[in-house]
């Protein structure tokens, strides 16, 4: 038996921001964006709606690397009127039916905080800023600041000529992107300096802003996030990380990691330490401010898109990592696990089938609706049963385990690290009496890999608990409600 003992005592807020999802064209890799956008009818799919509200993202982040080349003036006003962009980094055109209205309005019919990304002076990669002789891709600071106007600025003449009169109040804003991650961009010197001129530009607008600066190292300089630190403009440091298994020899690759699934759990359960070593590095550097992991995901041979990441095995890994996610909640604001959506890319939350766009009322097709991959599966999960401070928490026996409190509820988040015995726990909260308990749970064999064909094999099942005994099956990852006296 495994005693779980958790301390009712609050010990630090923790942000809603820390199940935001990443929204980003991604051209010829993925169809995303325009995979989620019914171009026939000029509006977002109503079953990506569907779905996402399943999934429930309480911020959608836009940009990535697309922000270092993308013009946001581009893609507002009538559709007719918009002008096409090549997607330089992920291949072929980008038609910019998506933008600042649309995304919006996504946002809106989702309920998740908008985190728009601006094009801070293409983060130095001069490839990308003048592609071509003519072509100017270069973002400015002033251009930066009149997208903020034009957001949030309740007389913005040009949005409200675009049938707009209300502003936006976007209140997040991450300046540049990954600039530390090409070596013929800026060096944290001048990441360091365009991040000042644009926050004072953008804060000269709107001073109530929330902005975000690049901090992260590159594989020659390790200063950025101590430089970042003290600037003053800003109130948070971005960072990203991309993980595999952490250990040599890894089956995470092709189809390796079907031939000893033993094998393959043992290094899934060890990928969430890379995390816990990247996290622990962004803190000792960031002084007083706080953290943003704008990007987080598996970075595994197949360039995100090994089946390895729609087994339930990798399911339980995230849910390993969303756990340190947890853990560091007293300075992460702004994390996630995955890319959001799309119909190729094993990392994102949620697959679009790709025939989603025919048309449900022929006898001759048969669409099939989206549905969540496994680290969409535990996002969904966990962020439906998360409370406002994190509590600690201690254990022995192979699970690992999380728990917050609102009020008189505690939450727990626990995984079972055992493929093949199911661990049974008993609930201790310091001795206070449960007068309710439930557990919504997701078991499936750690080999089960979702398709659209049997996209329900990871649907969530409630129990209720009685007494301060659960019995948790193989592999399984559940969230557990508990009702104080």
């Amino acid at each position: 038996m495994v005693t779980l003992k958790v301390n009712p005592k609050e010990k630090h807020e923790i942000s809603p921001y820390l199940y935001m999802q990443f929204m980003e064209p991604l051209g010829v890799c993925d169809s995303s964006v325009d995979a989620a956008w019914d171009y026939a009818e000029e509006k977002w799919h109503q079953s990506i709606i569907d779905k996402v509200n399943e999934l429930a993202p309480t911020m959608v982040r836009w940009g990535g690397c697309l922000a270092s080349y993308y013009h946001w003036k581009e893609a507002i006003g009538k559709f007719e009127d918009r002008k096409p962009m090549v997607n330089y980094l992920w291949g072929g055109l980008y038609s910019n039916h998506v933008g600042t209205h649309e995304i919006i309005d996504f946002c809106r019919k989702v309920n998740a905080e908008p985190f728009l990304v601006v094009n801070m002076e293409s983060d130095g990669r001069m490839h990308w800023a003048y592609p071509k002789e003519g072509i100017n891709r270069f973002g400015t600071a002033d251009e930066a600041a009149e997208w903020v106007d034009y957001c949030n600025n309740p007389d913005n003449k040009l949005r409200i000529a675009n049938g707009i009169k209300a502003p936006y109040n976007v209140k997040y804003w991450q300046i540049g992107n990954e600039t530390s991650y090409c070596p013929t961009g800026y060096g944290s010197d001048e990441c360091v300096d365009a991040t000042k001129r644009f926050a004072q530009a953008m804060r000269k607008v709107a001073p109530s802003l929330k902005l975000v600066g690049w901090g992260d190292k590159s594989k020659t300089d390790d200063t950025w996030c101590k430089k970042m630190s003290e600037v003053e403009e800003i109130d948070m440091i971005a960072f990203h990380h991309h993980f595999g298994s952490g250990l040599p020899n890894s089956p995470l690759r092709a189809t390796d990691y079907r031939n000893d699934w033993e094998n393959t759990w043992t290094h899934l359960m060890n990928s969430y330490k890379s995390m816990e070593e990247t996290i622990a590095r962004m803190r000792a550097d960031c002084g007083n401010k706080r953290l943003a992991m704008t990007e987080g995901h598996f970075a595994i041979p197949g360039r995100n898109r090994n089946e390895v990441l729609s087994s339930w095995g990798a399911g339980v890994a995230y849910a390993r990592c969303h756990n340190v996610i947890m853990r560091n909640s007293d300075v992460l604001d702004i994390a996630t696990m995955a890319d959001f959506f799309g119909t190729t890319w094993q990392v994102n939350a949620l697959l679009i089938p790709n025939n989603i766009c025919q048309n449900p009322s022929s006898p001759d097709l048969h669409p099939k609706a989206p549905y969540l991959q496994p680290v969409g599966a535990i996002m969904s999960l966990f962020g439906h049963h998360q409370g406002k401070y994190g509590l600690n928490v201690s254990y022995n026996g192979a699970i690992d385990a999380v728990a917050s409190k609102t009020d008189n509820r505690i939450f727990l988040h626990i995984a079972n690290t055992d493929m093949n015995a199911s661990q049974t726990l008993k609930l201790d909260i310091c001795d206070k009496n449960i007068t309710s308990a439930e557990m919504y749970c997701i078991a499936a064999k750690a080999d089960t890999e979702i398709t659209m064909d049997n996209a329900n094999c990871f649907d969530v099942q409630k129990s209720s608990i009685e007494g301060n005994t659960v019995i948790l099956p193989p592999a399984a990852v559940a969230a557990i409600e508990i009702t104080l006296e």
